[in-house]
């Protein structure tokens, strides 16, 4: 480190420069010590010194290139560094060998694998909900915008779980957690491939049925209902866990709030009605 920091003032924001600078000097040793020779001994070889000064600039130019080279590991390796301290993707690293070089690779590789873990994780963290391994609200909107770029029929549903707080009040939370687990789980089951189910947010869950049309839609929610009628998943006293729904038709992204309003109010229809139903709204 002492000799680096010493060399700083030659070509200080190029470390290239400043390697072909020291080896200029080096390859030129040989030559500048023939010339104070022989200006010592008041004598002059031209064709000594052809020789010499041909060699050194043939060496000099091979040197350089031999050094660029060399050093081009090194500037990929922190051209990588710094596309991962931007959070860019980087690009398959070169293996080296056993030498500090490859050490370097080596270590840009594993930082390069560990940063890429790191941000599928924090990613999976911020679009997942914890406890029912569901989307969240977050993961739902960014999931469904690709499927609603086109204009096409599609159904967005809003459900709540009835009287659940009803649940948390006799049995606790941790049969309340329970019960939204199980429910999650209902969903991924009784739902198809292409659907996306999501908490919204407490007891309330939000699902996305693309490319149906609101009749098929609404048979499909009721076969989930039917299917905690005939499989409880909880209670709240003597009777099983139900829940309410709303459902709207939504054509392209750009509507999605609106058909979320209309979901919503679909729902409270259905609450206002008795609860244990679905609702829907064109």
């Amino acid at each position: 480190m002492r000799f680096y920091q010493a060399t700083r003032f030659l070509f200080p924001r190029n470390f290239q420069f400043r390697m072909f600078s020291i080896c200029f000097g080096a390859v030129h040793l040989p030559i500048i010590v023939f010339c104070v020779a022989e200006l010592a001994l008041a004598r002059w070889d031209w064709r000594l010194f052809t020789a010499l000064l041909v060699a050194t600039l043939v060496g000099t130019v091979s040197a350089i290139a031999a050094i660029r080279g060399l050093l081009a590991p090194v500037a990929h390796a922190t051209a990588l560094l710094q596309s991962l301290q931007r959070g860019e993707p980087v690009s398959a690293v070169p293996s080296g060998g056993d030498d500090l070089v490859g050490a370097l690779l080596a270590s840009v590789a594993r930082a390069s694998a560990e940063t890429h873990k790191r941000v599928a994780r924090l990613a999976e963290a911020a679009e997942k909900d914890l406890l029912t391994g569901l989307r969240n609200r977050r993961g739902f909107m960014d999931a469904i915008a690709p499927l609603l770029r086109e204009e096409r029929n599609s159904v967005v549903a809003v459900l709540d779980l009835d009287h659940f707080k009803a649940v948390n009040d006799r049995y606790g939370h941790d049969e309340g957690d329970r019960v939204l687990v199980e429910f999650a789980k209902r969903l991924q089951t009784e739902l198809r491939r292409s659907d996306l189910p999501a908490r919204w947010g407490g007891e309330e869950f939000a699902i996305l049925l693309p490319d149906t049309a609101l009749d098929e839609a609404t048979e499909i929610v009721e076969r989930l209902r039917a299917s905690l009628q005939r499989d409880v998943i909880g209670r709240r006293g003597g009777d099983g866990l139900t829940f309410s729904c709303g459902l709207a038709v939504v054509r392209e992204y750009g509507s999605l709030a609106s058909a979320m309003r209309r979901a919503d109010s679909a729902l409270y229809e259905a609450k206002r009605g008795g609860r244990d139903r679905v609702k829907s709204m064109a």
